[in-house]
């Protein structure tokens, strides 16, 4: 499965290969910064693959807010009505909505689900997904093992697994870096790409000299070419092309790559890697799919296309020359770079500098030698150092190749006709169309205006009627049978005949049989659903059987706080009146401190204490949830379908942020589906998408988080492991994260505390605090009552203060402005309101509006 961000890379997809390629319309879907279609081009778009023999995938792989579900029924009715053969999906409410509205179509649930385990693919299985999207942080080992779980579960989902093109250093569907830090949702497809700036590693509160290694967070590119064989045999039933934002010679050439290799026809493997680091490379790797190896899927060292690798500077002089040790032969006209080695002291937070050009003049050397002057104009070569690398970044000859393949022509596949003629001397000819047949299930009939007569010399043969009726060119049909029921010697002109043949298809045309599947102008007049769309909406936001899980009436405001920490815990029994505190949430990474954690808790706050378990549950971790289970909490906070399905029939769950609950329909369904008490509202919502929320569920379903640090990057890659020690994985990293304390700098001067799970994860927080506490009387105005306050590594003491304010707050003995002047004083960075803002830009879908 291909990308296309446009029409040439569509066209271009499908010239090598693609059996299906996956595009966006004008919004709800995750690349909002390519190209992309229109609306009105979708019937136009399915026409033309479908005439091809491919299948076209719709991306509405976004989170769906409130104010939008009516637009988005209105797309997913449009989609149905152009033919789509499936939608890419995140949003589960969606899921509801379009198993309600559009039965037929199929879903897909999208690598923004963030599914990792059989449960997650089950509980896509249970929205009306026909596949899954795994996440790309799953190796080889953990799809067998998956698969093997699905076997035992009886559940048959194909799947299908990214292979190739740009890496995230999140998970999908968990990255809330670019809503954070400039409210931008990943998930709303504005990501910002915050994983390839230049971070500084401080450890311990000092700067650690990490010399050319600047991009800790930018993996090196997905390539598994060389895995194909061995997912083919674990049974992946799809492979996925990533690169919407890539031109049409990225599309073709990565494309025929996989499709030879799919097919067996692949030969020349260095000549493979070659063909797909010149579309586009920040170095290729395997990513998770051959297993951890921190240091390898992020070198650190640059975090844009450079292409490959073909040999080392040995030496420059005074003219521009450069002598190089090549790897191999370079010729005029390409491009080459070279980087600059940083001096001692330099900024490790700057770019590198990069010199490079055409090649102008070429001398060969011999044994793998080379001298070359770079251009056009005079190239200043200061500062470049002998060993310092050269990339090829361009290459006429592959791009026009790859351009000239991009352009083929693909002609449509022509459908076929059966197609019957009968007669007799002195009557009409008679032609009828056998196959296909219209919805009336009934023949389309056209006689001759004249009778047929006795042939003089050659009557209508075989041959002769094959020939004047098979010219069908244009029409998309061909003639594939022909049945005659003639007597031998007959004759009707060649015009009459021609005649019959153009009358018949206009026939066909207007009956609805047509090749390439467009609707007909009163079925795209009718794309919008209109009533129906509106009629299905409201059944879905109220059902006629209501949910069974009821919720008791909380006129007061509630506070839970979140603790990660056992001393935090302890803070909060000392507190001078622990009524402000309704719950403790503890998030804590030693599972040895679970048990404590409730022991100690127990019995203090009126809605218990309360126990998280880890974000993400791969394959082999169902060992994870144990440790929770034996603790015997007062209830669970759960993040994902692992913990859905062990935990909530153990004790009373909420859902966390990490469910990205953003509209009432997936409330509804985790509500109705998992019994969960109340879920805490996406990050991904500003205020007033917030309030929205608020106003069309019942309120008492949500938690509202008042005061946190954002959550910016959930990784499976450990900073810890591929930067503090010489190990790989866990098995032999020495274990780091226990040792020591690591914050990454970014470009603005802010520190953003890293912090390493269970699982060896990490997760990297938004060194400025996020307050919500400003917009206070708006969100109790429309009836919210429960909120959250978040800890991260405050000490007893800023614990105690931060509760006491805010439970003050809440109370009305303090005004929540007041909160928030206080809160910019006592933190270090000031807060910031971050996604809460009540002026803060407004993301909306842009479509049917």
């Amino acid at each position: 499965m291909s990308p296309a961000g446009d029409w040439a890379s569509l066209k271009a997809a499908v010239a090598q290969g693609a059996d299906a390629v996956y595009f966006g319309v004008e919004a709800f879907n995750a690349r909002l910064r390519a190209e992309n279609f229109q609306l009105d081009q979708l019937a136009e778009i399915m026409a033309w693959l479908h005439a091809r023999g491919v299948r076209g995938f719709l991306t509405f792989n976004v989170l769906v807010f409130s104010d939008e579900l009516s637009r988005a029924a209105q797309l997913l009715v449009a989609a149905e009505r152009a033919g789509v053969d499936a939608l890419i999906v995140q949003d589960l409410g969606l899921c509801l909505l379009a198993r309600e509205l559009v039965p037929g179509l199929a879903l897909h649930a999208s690598t923004q689900m963030s599914i990792t385990s059989a449960a997650g693919v089950a509980q896509a299985a249970d929205a009306g997904c026909d596949r899954v999207v795994l996440a790309r942080e799953l190796a080889l080992k953990d799809l067998r093992r998956l698969q093997r779980q699905l076997e035992q579960r009886q559940l048959a989902m194909p799947l299908e697994v990214f292979v190739h093109g740009a890496l995230c250093v999140a998970y999908s569907g968990q990255c809330l870096t670019s809503e954070s830090l400039g409210q931008r949702s990943a998930n709303r497809g504005e990501c910002a790409q915050a994983c390839r700036l230049p971070y500084q590693l401080v450890v311990d509160g000092e700067e650690l000299d990490l010399a050319d290694q600047r991009y800790l967070l930018s993996p090196q590119d997905l390539a598994a070419w060389m895995q194909i064989p061995e997912l083919i045999e674990i049974g992946i039933s799809s492979f996925k092309i990533e690169g919407r934002l890539k031109d049409p010679t990225y599309v073709a050439a990565v494309t025929q790559a996989y499709r030879q290799q799919i097919d067996g026809l692949a030969t020349n493997a260095t000549a493979v890697r070659r063909q797909l680091e010149m579309g586009f490379s920040r170095g290729l790797s395997t990513g998770w799919l051959e297993g951890v190896n921190h240091r390898r899927l992020v070198h650190g060292r640059w975090s844009k296309k450079r292409g490959p690798v073909v040999g080392c500077l040995e030496r420059c002089d005074d003219q521009g020359w450069l002598t190089l040790r090549l790897e191999e032969p370079l010729e005029c006209g390409q491009g080459v770079v070279l980087e600059v080695q940083p001096a001692p002291g330099t900024d490790p937070l700057k770019p590198p500098q990069e010199i490079g050009g055409r090649i102008m003049q070429l001398d060969d050397l011999g044994h793998r030698r080379s001298r070359i002057r770079l251009g056009p104009g005079r190239i200043n070569l200061m500062g470049l150092k002998p060993g310092a690398p050269v990339w090829l970044t361009g290459d006429p000859r592959w791009q026009s190749t790859w351009s000239r393949q991009a352009r083929q022509s693909v002609d449509p596949i022509l459908q076929p006709l059966r197609v019957r003629v009968s007669g007799g001397l002195g009557v009409p000819l008679q032609l009828q169309l056998l196959h296909p047949l219209g919805t009336t299930a009934e023949s389309l009939r056209v006689s001759s205006t004249v009778s047929l007569e006795q042939a003089r010399d050659r009557g209508l043969d075989r041959e002769r009627l094959e020939t004047q009726l098979g010219r069908l060119g244009g029409s998309g049909w061909r003639l594939d049978q022909l049945e005659i029921d003639l007597p031998a010697g007959l004759f009707l002109p060649v015009a009459e005949l021609n005649r019959m043949r153009r009358c018949l298809l206009d026939r066909m045309d207007s009956a609805g049989l047509r090749p390439l599947a467009l609707p007909s102008p009163q079925e795209m007049a009718a794309m919008s659903g209109g009533e129906r769309v509106e009629a299905t909406l409201r059944q879905c936001l109220n059902p006629a059987q209501p949910s069974s899980i009821v919720s008791a009436p909380n006129p007061c405001p509630t506070l839970q706080v979140l603790v990660r920490s056992l001393a935090q815990l302890e803070a909060l029994i000392a507190l001078d009146r622990p009524d402000w505190v309704s719950g403790v949430i503890a998030d804590l990474e030693h599972p040895s401190e679970l048990k404590q954690a409730v022991l100690v808790g127990r019995g203090y706050w009126r809605d218990g204490i309360v126990l998280a378990g880890p974000r993400i549950n791969r394959p082999d971790e169902a060992w994870t949830l144990e440790p929770l289970i034996r603790a015997e909490p007062d209830g669970y906070l759960v993040r994902n379908a692992d913990q859905l399905e062990r935990l909530t029939p153990l004790a009373p769950c909420s859902g966390d942020f990490s469910l990205n609950t953003a509209n009432p329909l997936t409330v509804r369904w985790y509500r109705e589906r998992w019994g969960l008490q109340r879920l805490t509202a996406s990050y991904d919502l500003n205020l007033n998408q917030l309030l929205d929320l608020a106003q069309s569920t019942d309120p008492d379903w949500l938690e509202v988080t008042l005061h946190q640090h954002m959550p910016l990057f959930h990784m499976e890659h450990c900073l810890f492991c591929a930067f503090l020690s010489d190990g790989h994985d866990h098995t032999d990293c020495g274990r780091p994260c226990e040792q020591h304390q690591v914050h990454l700098r970014d470009r603005s001067g802010v520190e953003h505390p890293l912090i390493a799970d269970l699982g060896c994860r990490n997760t990297l927080f938004n060194g400025r605090a996020q307050s919500g506490v400003e917009a206070l009387p708006e969100l109790l105005r429309v009836g919210l009552r429960r909120f959250r306050l978040e800890l991260l590594d405050e000490d007893p003491a800023s614990c105690q203060r931060r509760v006491q304010l805010y439970a003050k707050a809440l109370e009305g003995s303090i005004p929540s402005s007041d909160v928030w002047r206080r809160e910019r004083i006592d933190h270090r960075l000031g807060v910031t309101r971050g996604s809460l803002r009540s002026d803060g830009p407004e993301r909306t879908s842009r479509i049917l509006s």
